[in-house]
């Protein structure tokens, strides 16, 4: 029983390090200076913002 505890308490503490290690890193290192920016990538001439072009089975609804 003593084994389980002790992976329960060590999951229980290494984890959320694990997750606020990555999230300093991730903000030290820039991966969230330009959020917005990698919301338009799927955008393009062919397909602009704001018109929708896709068709579901010939149901074009707008």
């Amino acid at each position: 029983m003593p084994v389980i505890s002790l992976i329960l308490l060590g999951s229980v503490l290494l984890l959320p390090a694990a997750a606020l290690l990555s999230l300093r890193w991730a903000t030290r290192s820039g991966q969230f200076t330009l959020i917005n920016r990698a919301a338009l990538l799927p955008f393009d001439d062919e397909e602009p913002i704001g018109q929708a072009t896709d068709q579901i089975l010939g149901d074009n609804r707008r």
